[in-house]
């Protein structure tokens, strides 16, 4: 390649968007944000970022996610790039999406606030501006291969859990039903459960047994093929 072929290319713009969700108890869910400039002024949108010169575009992603969340440290996953050359009206962008999965009860009602953001389930998603809702939807598909026989479902959930709401995220990725003795006893024999003493009691009278993810006992058994669902 010649030298001055670098300054014969035109320019092309980069930027990151983060598909980050999150699960409330009841469904899978999508935080979007209003957008705050044009093109696409007040429409509903990912939120995403252009790269500097001085960051990687994981760095980029990172930033982003932690000025919409406060959150750090969190499971994020370069998802697709996205290059259509028509995707953005203004300008010749290609995108890096990436996706992340959170705790929703970490995300703060202030910085819901502060950014004009909305949790929307996964299957009530508005139209979006550009690609975003194509971002959404591969992301979908990827979280689905994953969880199959990744344990990625338990970072959408708190520390303590029950099997019905470790049930009920599963439905809501994979917009299915699933049959409650069958699925706890699968997800029990994977030995990676553990039972602790405490019951959460506000679903029912009786409660349901609170459990925690044995990392130590996952990581022992990652030779092996593990099928969550």
């Amino acid at each position: 390649m010649a030298a001055d072929s670098y300054h014969q290319t035109s320019k092309i713009q980069i930027a990151v968007d983060c598909i980050i969700f999150g699960f409330d108890g009841a469904a899978l869910k999508v935080l979007l944000i209003k957008r705050g400039f044009e093109p696409e002024f007040g429409k509903w949108s990912l939120m995403g970022g252009f790269l500097m010169k001085n960051e990687t575009a994981e760095d980029a992603a990172n930033r982003v996610l932690h000025f919409l969340t406060g959150l750090k440290d969190v499971y994020m996953e370069q998802l697709h790039t996205f290059s259509a050359l028509n995707r953005d009206c203004a300008a010749r962008v290609i995108s890096i999406a990436y996706f992340a999965l959170i705790d929703i009860n970490e995300y703060s009602e202030q910085m819901q606030r502060d950014h004009e953001a909305k949790w929307f389930p996964i299957d009530d998603v508005p139209g979006l501006i550009f690609d975003h809702n194509l971002m959404i939807a591969k992301a979908r598909d990827l979280l689905r291969m994953k969880v199959a026989s990744h344990p990625l479902g338990f970072e959408l959930l708190p520390e303590k859990f029950t099997i019905p709401q470790l049930r009920i995220l599963y439905e809501s990725i994979y917009a299915t039903t699933l049959d409650k003795r069958n699925f706890q006893k699968k997800i029990l024999s994977l030995g990676i459960l553990h039972r602790l003493d405490e019951k959460e009691k506000e679903s029912s009278k009786k409660g349901a047994f609170l459990y925690v993810f044995d990392h130590v006992k996952y990581n022992r058994l990652q030779s092996g093929e593990l099928k969550f669902i």
